[in-house]
């Protein structure tokens, strides 16, 4: 199947399911005749921009973020002032923790605010490294994420 096709199916299943995880996301597929790799889902999530959003159950699931409706960037800070529980300098990388499943809706903010001197964020489940372009900036985007925070 091709790759519109495959990213068709997996809008189509993320709507119908609570899908928390790329595992769940993988046997999903496979279910429906596509076999892929976790690096191809993982492209995928990030090509379509899917974050996982807390359901009416109380599980987090992977949805579609349409930051191009009104207010999108408000929802976000919002989002990020809430889910962050700490962060740490390690050389020219801000390393921010967050509520289990809200690292890549944080990093969607952090990407979203285009702060000066962040050349790019990658997320895990709880986890983002934010690098910073050189260590003489540190001092001045910590001080931006501290402002986000208050």
């Amino acid at each position: 199947m091709k790759k519109y096709g495959r990213q068709r199916k997996i809008l189509e299943l993320i709507e119908t399911y609570e899908i928390e995880t790329q595992e769940e996301l993988a046997d999903h597929l496979k279910r429906t005749g596509i076999d892929i790799t976790q690096a191809t889902i993982s492209r995928d999530i990030k090509e379509l921009r899917l974050v996982k959003v807390l359901s009416k159950s109380g599980k987090y699931k992977y949805a579609v973020m349409d930051d191009s409706t009104e207010g999108a960037t408000d929802r976000l800070i919002k989002i990020f002032k809430s889910s962050i529980t700490s962060y740490d300098v390690a050389g020219h990388i801000l390393v921010i923790k967050t509520l289990p499943g809200a690292a890549q809706v944080c990093a969607s903010a952090i990407d979203t605010l285009k702060i000066e001197s962040v050349v790019g964020s990658i997320a895990g489940d709880d986890t983002i490294f934010v690098a910073i372009s050189d260590i003489e900036h540190i001092d001045s985007v910590v001080k931006t994420f501290q402002s986000l925070l208050n």
